[in-house]
């Protein structure tokens, strides 16, 4: 995914009989690595002002350059020498490729050329140990020995129920997140008020997230001239500049045929569109392609829908995947919930992050306001479209070279964006180059959703939920069921860290079988 991607090499296969040929090309890899990861860093250095990130953004400055060759045929002729596969490399680049040229140099018995000096215990960890330290920069310290953070997105009675924001601390609520598109500044302070008593009384720390809601496309208004009320594969709907004088006997251009309205809350997005360009609506539940163009707006052809057929209604979201929207990623409403942030929160959550230049307009707002707290204030980029995706390496260091840094796979939009089946895929790619990074991660979107809602887990998600342990943090959505969901994906968590760290199996005992000898 990333621009190191048009210059992979091949390595080409090895001859498993002859180490001597293997330690070479070992020895031919890092060097590569090292000078195009320096020169990456070098560009990178400048915007570092964090000394605590500098090791971890010359790091991942290394992995970009190494995931830049495909190295399916190195691991194959390293692993029957018993030496490490490069599989879990992701924290520690160099110190993992010296480790294994150092072992495979004693094998050779040879000193004929200049050796990297074998890494010593401690810089070998030294990536795990800062991934925990900038996780505990964002996300605060672990609570009663389970390593992967649990966020909860709190709802609306949270402001008038201190008893259960407190029984979600109870059952192992790390962080909690506000969504400031809903509710108001004096229901949101009546929340953090009840999460600071919780604290005192349980003393369980919570951090507080508070997510800007950025320019999200969403319906704004709707009129339907069709008999039925649902749309169908095959309808078309017209997405107008506004609604103001249309009525049924003096519409317009494709309007006159009596397709069913609507307009767009920001109808700026209509300036972008092509002919065949897809529009997904509510979640991905309504696919559709653009037909036609005009002044008015754009006739889009619906091209997936229920069987029993989908209802459009005002409020759902709306997204152009392959369309640039170029769109600002900080409202004035979001400027103004900045002021209460800034004195309220631990964490800003960035919506709809897609550049650097959005990193920089974000910081040129926090520095107007930083007197207003001691400690910087930590930011999370929520991921959710295939720009965000190409340019995550540069948002990192923009971001994390000068604030505690955090990134959120928002799994639904992203998923939206870039298709279904491609999101396991970057999913994993997200989460090894945060990795690389020391940068924590948040799964986010859809955990234990039907728990949550409905108080009995699918299947699927309950392995889902267990997946999540290799990210620093999970989050939870709103639902009737949120405590019990807390509950459970607390006992997930403790027990899939005793079998996975990361990437790396964690070989425990097992249990489950009548052969061992457990006298």
């Amino acid at each position: 995914m990333f621009s190191l991607k048009s210059n992979t090499t091949q390595i080409k296969p090895i001859d498993l009989k002859n180490p001597e040929v293997l330690l070479a090309t070992l020895q031919k890899l890092r060097q590569s690595i090292y000078q195009q990861g320096e020169e990456i860093f070098q560009r990178w250095e400048p915007l570092i002002k964090r000394p605590s990130f500098r090791k971890s953004a010359q790091n991942l400055a290394y992995y970009l350059a190494l995931r830049g060759h495909d190295l399916r045929p190195l691991q194959a002729a390293l692993i029957p020498w018993g030496l490490s596969s490069l599989g879990r490399i992701e924290a520690r680049v160099l110190p993992n490729l010296d480790a294994a040229i150092a072992t495979l140099a004693a094998i050779c018995q040879t000193e004929s050329y200049p050796l990297p000096p074998r890494p010593s215990i401690q810089s070998f960890l030294e990536g795990h140990r800062l991934l925990r330290r900038h996780t505990q920069d964002v996300l605060g310290k672990p609570w009663n020995n389970r390593w992967v953070r649990i966020m909860v997105t709190l709802p609306k009675s949270a402001a008038s129920s201190y008893e259960y924001v407190r029984s979600l601390l109870q059952q192992g609520t790390n962080c909690v997140r506000i969504n400031c598109a809903h509710d108001t500044p004096e229901l949101w302070e009546a929340m953090i008020h009840h999460v600071h008593r919780a604290e005192g009384e349980t003393g369980q720390p919570c951090k507080i997230m508070m997510d800007l809601a950025g320019p999200k496309p969403r319906i704004e208004q709707t009129i339907n001239f069709c008999d039925s009320d649902r749309l169908f594969t095959g309808d078309y709907l017209f997405l107008r500049r506004d609604l103001s004088g249309v009525e049924p006997e003096n519409n317009s251009s494709f309007a006159d045929i009596g397709y069913p309205q609507l307009t767009c809350t920001i109808p700026e997005v209509l300036d972008s569109l092509k002919i065949g360009a897809n529009v997904w609506i509510d979640d991905g539940r309504i696919g559709a392609c653009v037909e036609s163009l005009s002044d008015e707006g754009a006739l889009i052809k619906i091209t997936h829908a229920s069987h029993k057929g989908s209802k459009i209604l005002p409020d759902k979201g709306i997204n152009f995947p392959d369309t640039l929207l170029n769109l600002c990623p900080l409202t004035e409403k979001d400027k103004q919930d900045l002021d209460f942030i800034v004195s309220h929160a631990d964490i800003v959550g960035y919506s709809f992050v897609q550049n650097t230049s959005d990193i920089d307009l974000l910081e040129q707002e926090l520095q107007t306001r930083q007197g207003k707290r001691l400690n910087p204030l930590a930011i999370v980029a929520k991921i959710e479209t295939l720009q965000a995706i190409r340019n995550l390496p540069e948002l990192i260091v923009h971001a994390a070279g000068k604030y505690p840094f955090g990134v959120m796979i928002a799994r639904g939009d992203l998923a939206v964006e870039i298709g279904y089946q491609r999101l396991a895929e970057m999913q994993e790619e997200i989460l090894w180059l945060c990795e690389a990074a020391h940068v924590p991660v948040i799964w986010a979107t859809q955990v234990l959703e039907k728990l949550v809602k409905q108080g009995i887990p699918s299947r699927p998600e309950m392995t889902d939920a267990a997946m999540s342990e290799r990210a620093e943090c999970v989050m939870l959505n709103k639902g009737r069921y949120q405590g019990e969901a807390v509950r459970i994906l607390d006992d997930i968590l403790r027990r899939m860290q005793e079998h996975q760290l990361k990437k790396m199996p964690q070989l425990r005992a097992l249990y489950s079988w009548k052969y061992y000898d457990r006298s």
